[in-house]
């Protein structure tokens, strides 16, 4: 199941959303200034408002490219689809379009951080996917205690999900690990309520038996039913889940992450005693608050399209987008996109389960899990 060896990149054109996520070119700017200084073999095309990214104008290895429209983090998918169609959403991801056979599109990735179901439905209907994938998948890492990361699909790109999608997503999921990562069988989890497998609801239920006859075809590793600190334990390399449990799980350990580094900062705060306990624990409280930092892993790929695209938390700051930037970066320099086809084709050659899909994505599709 592993791919080829393919040639890096020598340059990596990154397509950015600048209008996207909730503070657009205050957020997106200094992040791609910052990107641009670290990658001198990266260029950048910004989409946005002239005048929002007029000072962007003169910086070297980067195109601004106009757009009028914005796609706000509360519009409905329909507004984004059919009528923002000179949105900065919308040309960023045009950017990424196929060209005719053999030649390059304008990027080789997008990055946004705007709406959620927009980006997915745009993305969907201007992209097109993978021929055997039902709806794209965003999938990101999560931080492990074996000093590794758990690839967790779908974090909010479909609300509702068949169980014939959640086998799409794990064989997406194996091959995304299999291509970053170099492992040849990576586990693959189904996320439940329990381990069990009379746990769970009916669609549950009946995406662990497609994924158990997947297993038994030798097209994905599957061990079985997983709970949630199943992903923290590292239990397995992939964990699948509809997007709307998987953006839920998300948003839950980022917070759960800042609590934690919130109430430690307040017990050494709250004498000159733990002050000064706090001066000789500093070098472990740095690193502990660098693993537990949610914005170094910002940066999800939305999986299944027929170009790289990369979404970034709708709330990130400078430093977080930045590090979405460099996960960008990273994927397409690595030919990303070329090595999770190759896989998807391989492994669901052998899928009875294939659904055909439609021309365009529903109006409504990922729509309560805009942000």
């Amino acid at each position: 199941m592993t791919s080829p060896a393919l040639p890096a990149l020598d340059t990596v054109r990154l397509s950015i959303d600048c209008m996207g996520g909730d503070h657009g070119p205050s957020v997106t700017l200094p992040a791609c200034r910052a990107f641009l200084a670290a990658h001198p073999h990266a260029e950048l095309i910004l989409v946005g408002r002239a005048d929002a990214l007029a000072e962007a104008a003169s910086w070297p290895r980067c195109r601004v490219v106009p757009a009028t429209e914005v796609v706000e983090m509360d519009d409905p998918v329909e507004v984004a689809l059919r009528r923002k169609k000179d949105s900065s959403l919308r040309v960023a991801l045009s950017q990424v379009k196929p060209g005719a056979e053999g030649v390059r599109a304008a990027a080789d990735v997008c990055v946004s951080a705007g709406n959620t179901g927009a980006l997915m439905a745009v993305a969907r209907y201007l992209l097109k996917t993978v021929e055997g994938i039902d709806r794209p998948a965003i999938a990101t890492v999560m931080p492990n205690i074996r000093d590794g990361f758990t690839t967790v699909l779908d974090l909010g790109a479909n609300v509702d999900s068949t169980p014939e999608h959640l086998l799409q997503f794990a064989v997406m999921g194996s091959a995304l690990v299999s291509a970053v990562e170099g492992k040849a069988e990576p586990t693959v989890g189904l996320l439940n309520i329990g381990e069990e497998a009379i746990k769970g609801s009916e669609v549950i239920k009946r995406a662990a038996q497609l994924l158990r006859a997947a297993g038994e075809r030798g097209d994905i590793n599957f061990h079985g039913n997983v709970e949630g600190n199943d992903i923290f334990k590292g239990t397995t390399d992939v964990v699948v889940c509809d997007g709307f449990v998987g953006n839920v799980t998300l948003k839950s350990a980022e917070g759960m992450a800042s609590l934690i580094v919130s109430l430690i900062k307040q017990e050494f705060s709250r004498n000159l005693f733990t002050k000064a306990l706090a001066v000789i624990a500093m070098p472990v409280l740095k690193a502990f608050k660098a693993r537990a930092d949610h914005r170094r892993y910002n940066g999800a790929a939305l999986l299944g399209l027929r170009g790289l695209v990369f979404k970034s938390h709708g709330s990130a700051d400078a430093f977080s987008f930045e590090q979405a930037l460099n996960r960008a970066y990273d994927a397409a320099r690595n030919r990303l996109l070329d090595r999770v086809h190759d896989q998807i084709h391989e492994t669901l050659r052998s899928q009875p389960t294939a659904v055909v899909v439609p021309s365009e994505p529903p109006a409504d599709a990922g729509d309560a899990l805009a942000a």
